[in-house]
């Protein structure tokens, strides 16, 4: 081993606090594509939990409604279905998709929000301007800062609900699908008499 070497082990070796090496042993693994042993529900948890740390958002809801807003996003239920059953106004789920990260097509869809996105105007100026109402214009600010928000983070979070969520309604429905080939299969050909 040459000088230079061996001063870059010896920096390696102090950095590492002294380990040789740091690879990892490989272990042999079968069966099951699972990442982990979490359940999608404790996955899910976690991600809204890593959320409240990182953007420290207040909401009345707590983290077993903010899933309920995260599954029934992807369910597919507007903002007054949730709302109805937590007894809340839409506007407060709105606001909690908005901090999830969970933004729908629909949530800016008459407006180009990159024509709104860092306009100094106040909400009364940028709604006449839109011809909307200033409630709209401050839902459209909201929408697109939760966007820029998203985006910083690389989309992480919403990434991971889409693995969660979207995916389990996709294997939901796979599933689903199989059975019923399974049962036309199995019957297919089969005579049946049935009399009344």
């Amino acid at each position: 081993m040459n000088e230079k070497t061996e001063e870059l082990k010896n920096i390696f070796t102090d950095v590492t606090d002294g380990e040789e090496t740091v690879t990892e042993s490989q272990e042999d693994t079968r069966g099951s594509l699972e990442r982990d042993e979490q359940t999608d529900e404790e996955r899910i948890a976690s991600v809204i939990e890593q959320m409240r740390e990182r953007y420290a958002f207040e909401t009345p809801l707590s983290d077993e409604q903010l899933r309920d807003v995260a599954t029934g996003f992807y369910d597919g239920d507007s903002d007054e279905e949730i709302a109805s059953r937590f007894g809340v106004e839409p506007a407060e789920i709105f606001e909690a998709r908005m901090s999830l990260h969970l933004i729908a097509e629909d949530d800016a869809d008459e407006i180009d929000l990159t024509a709104i996105r860092g306009r100094e105007e106040d909400d009364a100026t940028l709604a006449e301007e839109y011809g909307v109402s200033e409630g709209r214009i401050r839902r459209y600010r909201r929408v697109a800062a939760a966007e820029d928000e998203s985006r910083r983070a690389n989309d992480r979070y919403r990434d991971e609900f889409d693995s969660l969520l979207a995916d389990a309604e996709l294997t939901a429905r796979m599933t689903t699908d199989v059975r019923e080939d399974g049962l036309e299969d199995a019957t297919e050909g089969m005579e049946t008499e049935v009399e009344f």
